[in-house]
Formats: C-alpha cells, structure tokens, sequence
C-alpha cells in the first residue's frame, strides 16, 4: 500500500476553503492508497514516512514564502515531491512571468518595482499592482492614472514588507471573455474552467476578494492549447510536473496571454469536474509508485 500525503494549510476553527480536499482523500483511499492531507507546516510530521507528497492547497505560503520553499526543499530531500523542489523555488516569485516572456511565452507585459525602486506607474492606461509573491489576489489593485496617489500609497506598503511589486496593463478583454484556467494532470490536459474578473474598480488593495468568481466549465479553444503548451515547454530545466494550471486572458489584440502559470497549489476545481477525480487519483498513485 502506498502512503501519500496531501499538504494543506492550517485553517484553525475554520472550515477548510479546499472543498477538493476531503474528496480526493476519500478517492485515494478507495483505490487502495493510505492517504491523509497534513498542513506543510506541521512541525510533528515525518514526511520520510510517505511515498509521496503532494503539494495541494498550501494557500497560506505567500505570507512567508522563504519558509515555504525551505520546506519543500526539506521535504523533497527525504521523499518524493510535487511537484519538484525546484519548481515550486521558481514558480513562489511571479519575475518567472519575464522569463517566460523572453523564451517567447505570449505573456501578459509585466514591469516590477523592488523595494528602493521609484513608483514608475502608468499615465495613460488603467493597470494592475500587485506582489511577485501572492495568492488568491493579495494586495492586487487596479488603478486609472488618475489613482496615482492611492497606488504610490499601495506600493510603499508592499516595500516596507520586503515585497517587489509587479505592474502590467488591465486588460479589459476580461470584462469580456473572463480568465480561463488550462489544468494539466499527470502530463496531460485535463479541464478547463472559466471565472470573471476578479479586481473591481476601487476595491482596495488589502480587502479581501473572491479569488473564482463565477466559475463554469470551458473548452480550450485551440490557440489557447497552444499558448498553455508553449507556456508549460517553456518552464526551466524541463522538469517532470504533476500537476499545472496555466491561466490565460485575452489581449488587446483578442489573442490568449500568459496571466500565470501556477506550478505550486493551483486550485483544481474538481467540484465543478468531478469526472476528472478518476484522472487525478490514477495520476498521483503512478508518481507514488503504486
């Protein structure tokens, strides 16, 4: 019997936001794996003990994100991990987005501000601020050029944290088409789902935000195939992934660019797929080695 372990976050006297979580367990354990999830941070956990762990719904890591990749590096030197070490160290800082951009990657453009730097912001197009390190749309805004002030204002509170920030153009295709998320499972396509635009006009930047709003299935539609393949080919040392979801809106120019490509703990929104719970289950039970 294999063991693997699912690695969550810690949500205290709140219920778990992972409604994906219980159900995969259950699956696992049904195919005839010893599955449990465990929050990464869990000082008392002996991840040698598994055959793999799989990273999952790590939601709380942004906030600390060194400790983060310190333990997927911890955990990764005594079992096997996904996905891999070195690709969660990579993926936790979004300057990844640059990097794809320069192999080619349609991606949507992106300047970043570290600490130090000068609030060089946009003056004749709305735009986007928001952390290299970040999930579920933390201290992201959206701005006209006439919000300059507020935006300075969210930018040296990013600084004073340690955090560098990353600016790119609003794309108002997403008023339109929305954001689509490609999931990729065990190397393959496995579904796709659509969300509107997450980032209201002058809600601030540390309140909370509905991370998938209206979320509904989708078909890719082939040239977004191709950008999230280009994306994925594109990932440094062409390591082996587990799991991927590559996020898309449309440009200017109506054609799909890279949002981001979310290597760590992607939502897999397997309550609106539920037929892809079979994939999935058979995807990691292969990489545990059972």
């Amino acid at each position: 019997m294999v063991r693997v372990a699912l690695a969550t976050y810690d949500p205290g006297t709140k219920p778990s936001k992972d409604r994906d979580l219980p159900v995969l367990v259950q699956a696992l354990r049904d195919a005839g794996a010893d599955a449990v999830a465990l929050p990464w941070d869990d000082a008392g956990t002996d991840w040698s003990g598994f055959d793999l762990v799989v990273i999952r719904s790590t939601w709380d890591y942004s906030w600390r994100a060194d400790e983060f990749v310190a333990w997927a590096e911890k955990c990764a030197s005594v079992t096997r991990l996904a996905n891999p070490a070195s690709v969660v160290r990579w993926n936790t800082d979004k300057r990844y987005l640059g990097e794809l951009a320069e192999a080619g990657v349609p991606a949507v453009p992106t300047r970043y501000l570290a600490p130090g730097d000068a609030p060089a912001l946009p003056e004749d197009h709305e735009y986007v601020v928001k952390p290299t390190s970040g999930a579920g749309a933390r201290y992201a805004a959206r701005y006209t050029p006439g919000d300059r002030d507020t935006a300075v204002r969210h930018l040296a509170r990013m600084h004073e944290e340690g955090l560098t920030a990353m600016v790119q153009p609003y794309l108002a295709g997403i008023d339109v088409s929305g954001e689509r998320a490609l999931q990729f499972f065990g190397g393959r396509f496995l579904h796709a789902s659509r969300k509107g635009a997450v980032l209201a006009p002058g809600t601030a930047y540390d309140h909370d935000k509905v991370a998938h709003p209206d979320l509904v299935p989708w078909t890719p539609t082939p040239a977004e195939l191709a950008v999230a393949e280009r994306a994925l080919a594109a990932v440094p040392d062409a390591p082996e992934l587990l799991y991927a979801r590559v996020d898309l809106v449309d440009g200017e120019d109506g054609q799909p660019r890279l949002m981001e490509l979310e290597l760590v703990e992607p939502n897999l929104f397997l309550d609106l797929h539920r037929g892809s719970v079979a994939v999935v289950v058979e995807a990691i039970l292969a990489a545990a080695g059972g």
